[in-house]
């Protein structure tokens, strides 16, 4: 019990009632929570830090969680761990890493301007592209689902005959899918996460939120490029990157430029496939991602058509608030989360005894942002 009581005290479970100076609701997503800050706080510290944005860019505080979700439901541990352990701090610093190294190989900035604290990112306000840009490295998971029950076309992209489970592609596929529900786009079905080829964003590329057609051209190549760096350097960490999902978006620099940037996070246990290299030698699959905690779920539970089956949400919500999960469980979560991100950034993960106390602090005594 005592285990688990200090576990519980450092995990964030809650991010959307920290006293952050703001004019606008909370905006609480499944892991995140964006503070708008004020016109006047933003302006402020856009000239005190010098961001690269124009002077009256809105700008907000993004605080991360450790909450964990999985088949569109917020999973809990028993005695009040709620959350799991050291997992915001890691994906936090696993895009911001991946972030930095596309920068440094001139690919595309993000929407990143600072990092106050391990779970709180500042950031500028970015006009969404409405597409999840996925892009896979191998046949595994829904996909494979399909191609086994016959389907060969794929986003406008035809599969081979013959192609095995988890095999590796003859090359990165990119199958987009839409971003929120959009309206009024012939061949577009009005749903959110439907597949869409690159035929249907080209014809409505502007329905898709893109400045222009040649962006359509650029998205890809950073989409691309971007997969390649996270694949060469986990590579080098004899770990495979299997697929991932990429955001992008524009904003304006400070001359009022406007680019196209990477944004939301990239490269993450909760974003991508990640495999262990070594025990794929031997014929096993080992998940460094949230994939793993997802199979886990589906054996746990003696029915887990529920976890797979849209129809069934009411029982699947039912299912996620009445199993409180074993202790045991939520820390094989919290190594899988830390031992990726110790991986990739190379040197042991900042963890919070009392995170919320410390962001409070900070953004008090270093942004004037605490009333």
């Amino acid at each position: 019990m005592l285990l688990a009581m200090s576990l519980a005290d450092q995990v964030l479970a809650v991010n959307d009632d920290l006293p952050i100076r703001t004019d606008k609701p909370v905006h609480s997503g499944k892991v995140r929570s964006v503070y708008w800050l004020t016109a006047a706080d933003s302006a402020r510290l856009i000239q005190e830090k010098g961001y690269d944005v124009p002077a009256d860019a809105p700008l907000a505080i993004m605080v991360i969680s450790d909450r964990i979700s999985a088949f569109d439901c917020i999973w809990q541990g028993v005695d009040g761990l709620n959350g799991v352990p050291g997992k915001g701090a890691a994906l936090n610093a696993i895009s911001s890493h991946w972030f930095k190294l596309f920068k440094e190989k001139g690919l595309a900035d993000s929407h990143i301007l600072d990092i106050p604290h391990p779970f709180v990112w500042i950031v500028q306000k970015a006009r969404p592209v409405m597409i999840e840009a996925i892009a896979r490295q191998y046949i595994t998971g829904s996909m494979w689902r399909a191609y086994k029950d016959g389907e060969r076309a794929f986003c406008g992209i035809t599969l081979p005959e013959g192609l095995k489970k988890d095999q590796k592609l003859p090359e990165i596929l990119i199958t987009p899918s839409t971003k929120g529900v959009l309206t009024g786009l012939d061949g577009v079905p009005e749903a959110d996460d439907v597949n869409v080829s690159r035929a249907d964003i080209e014809r409505h590329y502007q329905g898709f939120n893109f400045s222009k057609l040649a962006d359509i051209d650029r998205y890809e190549v950073l989409l691309k490029e971007g997969f390649n760096v996270i694949s060469d350097a986990l590579a080098g960490l004899d770990q495979i990157f299997v697929d991932t999902k990429f955001e992008f978006g524009y904003v304006n620099d400070a001359a009022g430029n406007e680019k196209l940037i990477y944004m939301d996070e990239v490269g993450t246990p909760d974003s991508s496939r990640i495999w262990d290299g070594a025990a794929l030698r031997d014929g096993q699959i080992i998940e460094k991602s949230k994939e793993g905690f997802r199979q886990w779920l589906l054996n746990h539970f003696p029915d887990p058509d529920i976890l797979l089956n849209k129809n069934r949400m009411p029982e699947r919500f039912a299912l996620a608030r009445d199993n409180k999960l074993p202790t045991a469980v939520m820390m094989d979560i919290s190594n899988t989360y830390v031992g990726i991100a110790e991986k990739i950034i190379g040197h042991p993960l900042v963890r919070s005894a009392n995170p919320k106390q410390e962001i409070i602090t900070i953004l008090r005594e270093q942004y004037d942002l605490i009333d």
